[in-house]
């Protein structure tokens, strides 16, 4: 599968988290944010539209590509710049999301298809058997349809896994990004769903025109619309919580995005925009547009990882160029998000942080010949 551009024509969050499927995402910063410094120090140039990263042990940094190749390079010790590639998905899915659990193993994700085709499905590497299958992240879905897809008509089956975390046991976390929900693999690949994200009622933004470039037209600024969350991003707080990072779906309203806090250990646990403080699952923070990824800090903080400063419709419809994205550190609940490297990030695809407090990632998330070459880099 070949990342592209594709216009948005729809107003739901299931055509969203098919657009990214393909990559087509694009994200914002939050309403308000203290400003920060810092710089990107390059660690791999050259890469193929970059996507997941995640963080080791000893050095190690795994990310992933385009064309569904994933590898590891060494950033300290006397081997430090040392790349290797460690394998590639079947038949050359797209793999937005990689993590490194702790007893060596890798989990790499592949984007949205139909269940049995090697799409939508969790795999593992390890040195010794190479790519296995995992769980068939679509086949689930079949069984555990989302209750609050706003289709019409509906999709409620629809599975696009783009986001893992590794999990102590040797199992790991899946955020599905058209299934809207958060899900649980144990080692053995049985799934259970951890929590579902319900939609939100947003406004729709005063800066959108009256038609699409195909000449459909837009709702008037500030209709209110019930838009999906689109789960994109999970992580593992240093406390043992799951946090998730929700990508807004049409209109995609400027922060609206938000993260939820879940207890581990929860199932099927909801997620409600008008609830945010009750249940096992509870609002951490709000204000963000389009969050693509998530790291936790070993200090407790959290780096949230959006695409652009406005938003993905925004850049669809011509109205933002170049789509430069934020990172943001909240280094505690209820603190405002501090901006790293701002300007220095255009279409990032993955954020994730060692257990020293090393900070990297990647992008841009489109590779040649219709972007840039990508890099996989340090913040510093």
């Amino acid at each position: 599968m070949v990342p592209d551009r594709r216009g948005l024509r729809r107003g739901t969050a299931r055509l969203v988290a098919a657009v990214v499927a393909i990559g087509a995402l694009i994200a914002g910063a939050p309403s308000a944010a203290a400003g920060g410094g810092g710089r990107l120090v390059p660690v791999v140039e050259g890469l193929n539209g970059p996507r997941g990263v995640g963080v080791g042990s000893g050095g190690r940094v795994v990310y992933a590509e385009a064309d569904g190749s994933f590898s590891q390079v060494i950033t300290k010790g006397r081997h430090a710049g040392s790349v290797e590639q460690l394998g590639t998905v079947p038949q050359q899915f797209l793999a937005p999301a990689v993590d490194v659990g702790r007893r060596g193993q890798v989990f790499v994700l592949t984007v949205g298809g139909e269940p049995g085709t090697g799409a939508a499905t969790l795999y593992r590497w390890t040195r010794a058997k190479g790519v296995e299958t995992v769980a068939d992240i679509a086949a689930y879905q079949q069984t555990d349809p989302d209750p609050y897809d706003l289709d019409q008509p509906p999709f409620p089956e629809e599975s696009n896994p783009y986001g893992v975390a590794a999990l102590p046991d040797g199992g790991a976390l899946v955020a599905d990004a058209a299934n809207n929900d958060l899900l649980r693999v144990f080692p053995s690949g049985r799934i259970v769903t951890v929590a579902r994200l319900k939609p939100r009622v947003v406004a729709v933004p005063e800066e959108l025109p009256d038609k699409d470039p195909e000449g459909n037209p837009l709702p008037p600024g500030g209709t209110p619309l019930p838009s999906e969350a689109v789960a994109t991003s999970v992580t593992v707080g240093a406390d043992g919580y799951y946090y998730v990072g929700e990508l807004r779906g049409f209109p995609a309203t400027p922060g609206t995005s938000q993260i939820w806090r879940i207890a581990p250990g929860s199932v099927n646990a909801v997620c409600d925009p008008e609830a945010p403080r009750k249940g096992a699952c509870r609002r951490y923070a709000d204000g963000f547009t389009s969050i693509v990824d998530l790291g936790a800090g070993p200090d407790g903080s959290l780096y949230v990882l959006e695409l652009v400063k406005q938003s993905w419709l925004q850049w669809e419809l011509g109205l933002v160029d170049p789509p430069v994205g934020g990172l943001f550190l909240i280094r505690q609940r209820g603190r405002s998000p501090q901006e790293l490297v701002p300007d220095q990030l255009v279409l990032p695809g993955g954020v994730d942080v060692g257990k020293h407090g090393a900070v990297f990632v990647t992008g841009p998330i489109f590779g040649p010949p219709e972007g840039s070459p990508g890099v996989l880099a340090r913040v510093r």
